[in-house]
């Protein structure tokens, strides 16, 4: 019995960290070119729109679950489709520039990739008269 054993717990541990590494190998892989903008300063009324542009690094199509905002002031757009490997697509986020004051948004993007499924997109300027 402890010969058994001595063979089967490496052989288990074995195909357990090569399932993990398929797994991971053949999913979905987001990169972004950016992960913060900054507006700088601009005027209370001028245009609050970006685009965070991304690349499906992996092998599998990207699919964008959510992509939710840190409060009502920002608000995101996604892709509906899938994003073929090797692909690019983007996340619109339009800031409602009629605040005046200093401002730090969080954009929080949920994938199916396989690392980094989710990503926090940044963005921050200040709003005058």
């Amino acid at each position: 019995m402890k010969n058994l054993t001595t063979f089967l717990l490496p052989l288990l541990i074995f195909v357990a960290f090569t399932a993990q590494g398929q797994t991971t190998s053949n999913a979905a892989e987001i990169s972004f070119e950016e992960k913060v903008f900054d507006y700088g300063t601009i005027t209370k009324g001028a245009d609050g729109n970006h685009t965070f542009t991304f690349t499906n690094t992996g092998n599998s199509p990207l699919i964008i679950e959510s992509v939710k905002s840190s409060c009502g002031c920002t608000v995101p757009k996604k892709p509906e489709a899938p994003i073929a490997p090797g692909a690019s697509g983007s996340i619109q986020v339009r800031y409602d520039t009629q605040r005046l004051g200093v401002f730090r948004k969080t954009i929080t993007v949920t994938t199916n990739a396989g690392t980094n499924s989710v990503v926090a997109l940044k963005i921050k300027g200040t709003v005058v008269e």
